[in-house]
């Protein structure tokens, strides 16, 4: 998803000197991704819709909003836009795993499985082994041996953050609430990092701890 992240900036700024109103675009996708770290799930909301309002190319790139959707219970609107970014950001294991969350909760755990986006070409490690796990043809002793094996610490350290966050959905989208518990703590916390899926790993810590 980071790599969308960088389209979408330049995506928003080719236009901005000419046009003074995508600027404005700009700034609401700054502030509404502020505001979902932040935990103002429906400030962020707002904040993504008026950028796409001003600008509607940029809405197949915003992936955050998806998320924010997903924090907001708006299940099938965050199904709707992860489709959406697949057709800009084809290779993104995350995209798939959220895509499948989403349409979980929409439908149900077999029409996620069954709807599963198929990724290839994210070397990312450990996102083939996460995919996997989603699939159902993957474990998540595979997820964390696969960046436990890093041997760079900090490289280990950040897939393992990667690691323990979409451990945490699968419990969760599989209603295994210790397990997810579990999880989230130590990508929020254990294994911390501060890029903005760690920040989100930390929100979603924050917002599960509220319920």
């Amino acid at each position: 998803m980071r790599y969308c992240a960088l389209i979408l900036v330049v995506l928003l700024a080719a236009t901005f000197a000419a046009e003074p109103e995508q600027f404005n675009a700009r700034e609401l996708v700054r502030r509404g991704s502020e505001e979902l770290v932040a935990g103002k799930i429906n400030e962020a909301i707002r904040s993504f819709e008026e950028a796409i309002k001003l600008q509607p190319a940029a809405k197949a790139h915003l992936w955050q909003l998806g998320i924010a959707y997903y924090y907001a219970e708006r299940f099938e609107d965050g199904r709707k836009l992860f489709e959406l970014h697949q057709t800009v950001n084809e290779h993104d294991v995350e995209n798939a795993v959220w895509h499948f969350i989403c349409t979980a909760r929409a439908k149900n755990l077999e029409a996620a499985q069954k709807a599963l986006i198929p990724i290839s070409g994210d070397a990312r490690v450990p996102m083939k082994e996460v995919h996997a796990l989603f699939a159902g043809t993957g474990t998540e002793q595979q997820v964390i041996e696969a960046a436990s094996k890093l041997e760079d610490a900090a490289n280990r350290q950040n897939a393992l953050c990667y690691a323990h966050l979409y451990l945490a959905l699968h419990a969760e989208a599989n209603g295994k609430k210790e397990a997810a518990a579990e999880h989230i703590k130590k990508a929020a916390e254990d294994y911390r990092q501060d890029h903005y899926m760690g920040q989100i790993a930390r929100l979603h810590a924050k917002l599960r701890s509220q319920k």
